[in-house]
């Protein structure tokens, strides 16, 4: 009869794991959905964005600081899907005792998100104050339940 062996298990990186999987997940999804950050999109170039719901509106904040929304912010709708894309050029000087900083922050931004059903473009209304961009768009209320009556046969 054969001796049981006791078998000590392999060290596994159990982060290296997760890390591996998290990142076959969000590849396969960014093919799906462009709008999730991945290797071709950095999440640092996704524009942050609040969505809740006032008065029957669908509303969107967009986190846009420093930017001129005449010349810099492009909003488009295409397969009920809005894409907001954003452009900041900002520029600081500041000289100092012995030394001189110059900071520019620059880059371009973008997200996508889906538009309640029915939506189209004429419906959407935007404004922009004190660096946030506010998106509005009305939804329909979904209609009520009907009760369907079950008869006898």
């Amino acid at each position: 009869m054969g001796e049981l062996v006791k078998r000590e298990p392999k060290p596994v990186d159990v982060l290296s794991r997760l890390d591996r999987m998290f990142e076959d997940w969000t590849r396969a999804m960014s093919m799906r959905w462009p709008m999730l950050p991945g290797p071709e999109f950095p999440a640092e170039r996704m524009i942050r964005v609040d969505e809740f719901r006032d008065n029957g509106d669908l509303v969107i904040r967009a986190e846009l600081p420093g930017i001129d929304p005449d010349r810099d912010v492009e909003l488009t709708v295409s397969d009920s899907m809005l894409h907001i894309d954003a452009e900041r050029r900002e520029e600081e000087r500041v000289e100092e005792k012995g030394y001189l900083r110059h900071e520019l922050r620059c880059g371009s931004f973008s997200r996508t998100l889906p538009l309640p059903e029915g939506a189209t473009e004429s419906d959407v209304k935007a404004s922009y104050k004190d660096g946030i961009l506010e998106i509005r768009v009305p939804t329909q209320e979904p209609p009520p339940p009907k009760k369907i009556e079950v008869t006898r046969g």
